[in-house]
């Protein structure tokens, strides 16, 4: 292109010439031909500038004068000098001076001495040849005044001696020769130091340095060792004999002193008995003690463990929750132990065998109070946060499945250990308990289930009730929950989706349908209530949500999900039952009327998040929006694409949950590692632990202390992590069992007992005390450990600076990569045959020189060579 910078020989030191490759048409043209036009002799050749113009219009870029259009078009002269490079010292067979100085110096070279012209002929071309600087006039820039300061200058006036002689003795001659000092007067004479009056000296200033060390004093001695020797002695008591001793008895004095040290002495054993005198107060002062064990205990202890003795196949205990209102009952859903080809070979036997949750109570560890059926084995269960009485579960087929306890109320309510509503009760040990007369545990059925068609198609792994503050649309959006209880549901399943749920029922009932009940009702079993018979079997989600793994067409599997309403439900839960049960006691049951409030508007809440966390099974951590979207081509609802999404476990993800203290603070546990969130920080987790021995199977938060939970194994262990101890390994690992631990769940019986229900895979639910170490937490720990999140995302956020930071200097550091290979020139094909035709020439002398060294070929006078048979 015309734009093109012609290449000069700058490099060299020669920026006036231009390399140029003249093919043979051109040289024909311009009367340049090698060999005939310009030769060793003469090797350069004058064009005219109007004849390279006339060139460059004929043939455009094809001439080969094209590179150096530029020079040409401002060169001042008329004529410009091609010079001939036979040796190819520029690299082509021409170079065009594009100055009119370079001319001249090469036409007119400066005449050089003869004994430099020798010296040049020894000195190689590419030699750096030294050339004296030129002087150039003084201009001060005021550092005149800096030399004047730091010069030295005389302060003294300077002597001056004068020697004369006689003028005859100039020039006469001078005669040396060796005598003795001593024998001739005058010959020896003593320069001796004196002090001169004419000439006082004044010193100025002293340098005086000094050094104070210790007087050190060495001393020894030698102790002389001597044999030990082994020595005994055996002494006796003084004892008084029996005269004396009767004599002292009766003795005033003795009786005096018993009399007045008696009292001071039984004062004393009171007191040690009464209280511990030795015990540190300053220690102990603000702290209070803990109704059991030491505090020095940092082990989980076994209190109470439950087993189904009575089932007739084995089973694991999937899913653990203790009763919000209840403290002492707890309740566990129990599964098969079977894989799926199993389960489908046995189905005929499982379909005649219940599926159950078991309510326990911690005042019978033997008999279960409560079995709840199901259709088919419960994964996973909540109690409703506005009416402990109604629960929801999740089963394996896909179904959802509601209970209705309210009927039963009373008699989970006796049961209660200790026999006393009050959070402040200790628990009675077991063998103080009174045995009750009815042991038979009571069958309850389900109130409804959830159509098969048009639910979940596979097991439910997690299920979740809506807080009662909101409530959402088919769309996602969030209004104001206008029935003022919790009525919806979320759940995940393992056919990719997300489905939530309304108990409500979605149409007005018409005069029809409430007759058609009531006929219905009649079939009903009399001990199945009838709050959600709406629901029974044609219970269909609200919406639906997909997590699409991004181009293809497949879907994401959750297995967890974590709201972010969540902690408001763990936090508030206790005192709104507390609160409302006394006023639901007189009044109606609002599940037993949903319809109630569906006649009222819906009232939008704005800046509500709908953003939530979601747990794959390939072990993924995805932050996505519940709201959905229209297709803008097919016009369909479909789910939005997820915010965030990191592959952090390299597992199933089998908790996800929010911590309790920190609304934005999530714990992941899948796979062989934990992980714990910010939400808002999109880079990565704050804390990402290694790999551990076994497999992680279980986690939860501790419920008194922010900076500890418990994670469960598949070998039995349980690891407590303490981030204020160690973030890096677990503070202490437990063994409870030999088995998988399935789940784990905290609960809090009063401010100075807390216990953790530990569940197995044999089936054996674990009841465990948690120390006073774990459930107590230290001054200012809720601080600190919201100071370590904070440090943790502020290193995330540095890391992220720094890897941009490095992208950008690879990029740059690549476009300098790109510009030197732009810069690189590219050789014509009569370049290249030059080179190649230099190559070979070079390779012919190295083979002569190689020959005639090994005495292959002989040089002749006349220059030939002749071949040595």
């Amino acid at each position: 292109s015309e734009d093109m910078e012609p290449v000069n020989m700058e490099s060299m030191g020669h920026p006036e010439i231009y390399p140029l490759v003249l093919t043979t048409k051109t040289q024909e043209i311009f009367n340049c031909r090698i060999d005939e036009d310009v030769t060793d002799e003469q090797p350069y050749k004058l064009i005219n500038k109007e004849d390279i113009f006339e060139d460059l219009r004929n043939r455009a870029a094809v001439s080969d004068f094209h590179p150096v259009k530029k020079i040409v078009q401002e060169y001042p002269g008329n004529e410009l000098l091609l010079v001939y490079d036979k040796d190819f010292k520029y690299g082509l067979n021409f170079y065009l001076i594009g100055t009119e100085e370079g001319k001249e110096n090469y036409l007119n070279p400066p005449e050089v001495p003869e004994e430099q012209e020798e010296y040049k002929e020894h000195i190689p071309e590419d030699v750096y040849i030294y050339k004296p600087p030129v002087s150039k006039p003084w201009v001060s820039l005021g550092s005149e005044k800096e030399i004047e300061e730091e010069s030295v200058t005389e302060s003294t006036k300077q002597i001056t001696y004068m020697i004369s002689r006689k003028r005859s003795e100039f020039g006469a001659p001078i005669k040396f020769s060796d005598q003795n000092a001593s024998s001739v007067k005058d010959a020896y004479i003593e320069c001796t130091a004196y002090p001169d009056k004419n000439f006082t000296l004044k010193q100025l200033e002293k340098d005086v340095g000094m050094q104070v060390i210790p007087q050190i004093k060495d001393i020894s001695t030698q102790t002389k060792w001597t044999y030990p020797k082994n020595a005994t002695t055996q002494y006796y008591p003084r004892e008084f004999s029996e005269e004396e001793k009767e004599t002292l008895k009766q003795s005033k004095p003795l009786v005096d002193f018993l009399n007045n040290a008696s009292i001071s002495v039984e004062i004393a054993l009171q007191q040690n008995e009464i209280m511990n005198t030795f015990i540190d107060d300053w220690k102990y002062l603000a702290e209070e003690e803990g109704t059991f064990g030491d505090k020095t205990d940092t082990y989980l202890k076994e209190y109470q463990s439950f087993t189904d003795l009575h089932s007739p196949t084995e089973k694991m205990i999937t899913c653990v929750s203790w009763h919000p209102t209840i403290y002492g009952l707890i309740a566990v859903s129990v599964a098969v132990r079977l894989s799926f080809e199993d389960r489908v070979h046995f189905s005929g036997k499982l379909l005649l065998q219940p599926s159950l949750i078991l309510f326990w109570s911690f005042s019978d560890p033997i008999h279960p109070q409560l079995m709840l059926e199901s259709p088919d084995d419960i994964f996973c269960f909540k109690f409703c946060p506005s009416d402990p009485n109604i629960i929801a579960g999740g089963c394996i087929n896909g179904q959802i499945v509601m209970w209705d306890i309210t009927a039963h109320a009373d008699r989970i309510e006796n049961i209660k250990a200790g026999g006393s509503r009050s959070k402040r009760a200790t628990l009675k040990p077991m063998f103080l308990l009174e045995p009750e007369s009815n042991k038979e545990a009571m069958y309850i059925r389900h109130c409804a289930v959830s159509s098969i068609e048009n639910g979940h198609k596979k097991v439910i792994t997690d299920i979740h009730w809506l807080s009662d503050t909101f409530e959402i649309n088919r769309m996602g959006s969030v209004f104001e929950n206008r029935s003022g209880i919790c009525c919806q549901l979320v759940t995940c399943s393992a056919d990719c989706t997300i489905c939530f749920w309304d108990i409500r029922p979605q149409k007005p009932l018409t005069p029809q349908t409430t007759e058609k009940k009531k006929e219905e009702s009649i079939e009903i079993p009399f001990d199945v209530p009838s709050t959600f018979l709406h629901l029974d079997l044609s219970w269909k989600p609200l919406t639906k949500v997909r997590l699409s793994k991004g181009e293809t067409s497949l879907d994401h599997c959750p297995t967890k999900i974590s709201l972010n309403e969540d902690h408001l439900l763990c936090k508030t839960q206790d005192k709104m039952l507390a609160q409302s049960k006394t006023e639901k006691a007189e009044e109606m049951n609002p599940y037993h009327n949903l319809e109630s409030g569906m006649a009222n508007l819906l009232k939008p809440i704005d800046d509500f998040c709908t953003k939530f966390f979601v747990g794959t099974e390939e072990g993924e951590v995805i932050y996505t929006d519940w709201k959905m979207e229209k297709d803008p081509e097919t016009g369909r609802l479909m789910s939005k694409k997820p915010v965030s999404h990191h592959t952090i476990h390299d597992g199933t993800v089998h908790t996800i949950q929010r911590s309790p203290f920190y609304n934005d603070i999530i714990l992941t546990v899948g796979g062989w590692n934990v992980a714990i969130w910010k939400e808002g920080v999109m880079t990565g987790p704050l804390l990402h632990s290694c790999c551990a021995p076994k497999r992680y199977t279980s986690g939860h938060w501790s419920l008194t202390r922010p900076g500890v939970f418990y994670i469960g194994r598949e070998d039995g262990y349980i690891d407590i992590w303490d981030l204020l101890e160690k973030t890096h390994e677990p503070a202490q690992s437990q063994n409870i069992c030999i088995t998988m631990i399935t789940y784990i769940k905290p609960w809090i019986f009063s401010s100075k007992q807390q216990f953790i229900a530990t569940a197995d895979y044999y089936g054996t639910l674990h009841i465990l005390e948690i120390p006073w170490t774990l459930s107590r937490p230290s001054t200012n720990e809720m601080a600190s450990v919201n100071h370590y999140f904070e440090r943790e995302v502020k290193h995330l956020e540095y890391v992220e600076q720094r890897k941009k930071i490095r992208e950008q200097e690879k990029k740059e550091m690549e476009l300098e990569m790109a510009k030197k290979k732009v810069k690189t020139y590219q050789k014509s094909k009569e370049q290249m045959q030059a080179e190649l035709k230099m190559d070979y020439e070079s390779y012919l002398e190295l083979e002569k020189t190689v020959l005639i060294n090994l005495g292959l070929i002989k040089v002749t006078e006349k220059g030939s060579y002749m071949e040595v048979m």
